[in-house]
């Protein structure tokens, strides 16, 4: 029962952000992002995305830091993890290639 939170590399709106998940369960997950202050509807399916100035916060509140790999390692390893949507492949800058007909 971890919360994890990777390194702040996702450039969005002027920042950097993280991913922050659990590999135990998604109550846990939105029970530690509720004391964060984030609110739910910053849920992305299996994770929130968590402001680089927010990790350290964080990490104070007992979230381990591993890197992203891991973390999506663990995730799948908890069976949360959910397929990336073309949405957010758009966002992560891989939506050249998807194309409206």
């Amino acid at each position: 029962m971890t919360i994890l939170v990777d390194n702040a590399h996702w450039p969005n709106h002027g920042r950097y952000w993280c991913h922050l998940v659990s590999d135990h369960s998604l109550q846990e997950l939105h029970d530690f992002a509720r004391q964060l202050g984030i609110p739910e509807h910053g849920f992305g399916g299996d994770h929130y995305d968590l402001p680089d100035m927010m990790r350290d916060v964080a990490l104070r509140l007992g979230a381990v830091a591993v890197e992203s790999r891991e973390l999506v390692i663990r995730l799948r390893a908890a069976g949360l993890r959910k397929r990336m949507t073309n949405h957010h492949a758009f966002a992560a800058g891989r939506g050249a290639a998807l194309k409206v007909l």
